[in-house]
């Protein structure tokens, strides 16, 4: 099963290795944009985009709707396997 993570590019790194600056849920981390550069959208136009991350490569961009649906998700599967383990740890 592959996780991608929504994120932000906030800032192009080098434009020549197609690597940005990706927000991830407030940690920033330098990302490879090649899957989502093309001719009609250069590493420049990338600044902004919501992006799916997966494994440090940006694999899709996606809209802030679909990014905030994911990370809404995704902090409520990290609240659940927190209670998860609070239950396990009150049952030794």
């Amino acid at each position: 099963m592959c996780l991608g993570i929504p994120g932000q590019v906030v800032e192009l790194i080098d434009s020549e290795q197609m690597m940005a600056q990706v927000d991830v849920a407030g940690v920033k981390r330098p990302v490879n944009i090649a899957c989502i550069v093309d001719e009609h959208h250069p590493p420049e136009a990338c600044i902004g985009d919501w992006v799916l991350v997966h494994v440090g490569f940006a694999m899709s961009r996606i809209d802030a709707g679909e990014a905030a649906r994911t990370l809404a998700i995704l902090a409520e599967l990290g609240d659940l396997q927190e209670e998860q383990a609070a239950m396990h740890e009150g049952a030794r």
